[in-house]
């Protein structure tokens, strides 16, 4: 596997305990790929767990990438935080709880997209198991 040398902190507006992603796995013009270990920072992170709705979070988060990657191949200065999750169309989660240091790879692909909205499929695995699919809908403003 090729090392993908791109900065997620130049694609998504997150900081601190809510920017959840650690590397951008694989990247191309149908899908995006990320890494994330769960931290004991991480919101939704209880007893030693992360409750399974982080991973709404990492799926968007990982659209945010996509986006902002795919700006800048159109020679565009990609915004972060362009785009606003606004609803989730389903999410089933397979697993109750993540444990800490646990290495999440999460995957989207747009379903459906025009210039101010997206349809994005999710899936979240630990190594082989899925252990979330959902599908989420974003609004990304127009260029101002």
């Amino acid at each position: 596997m090729r090392e993908i040398n791109i900065d997620i902190e130049n694609l998504i507006p997150h900081r601190n305990s809510m920017k959840l992603l650690d590397e951008i796995v694989e990247i191309d013009d149908n899908h995006c790929i990320t890494s994330a270990t769960v931290s004991p920072d991480w919101p939704l992170v209880e007893d030693g767990y992360a409750s399974p709705i982080i991973l709404i979070e990492l799926a968007a988060q990982t659209a945010g990438v996509s986006f902002g990657w795919h700006e800048q191949r159109k020679g565009k200065k990609a915004k972060a935080g362009r785009g606003w999750l606004v609803g989730i169309k389903s999410a089933e989660f397979l697993k109750d709880k993540i444990p800490l240091q646990a290495r999440i790879v999460t995957m989207v692909e747009e379903r459906r997209s025009d210039e101010v909205y997206a349809e994005i499929a999710g899936t979240a695995k630990l190594g082989n198991e899925t252990i979330a699919e959902m599908v989420l809908q974003v609004f990304r403003p127009e260029n101002e």
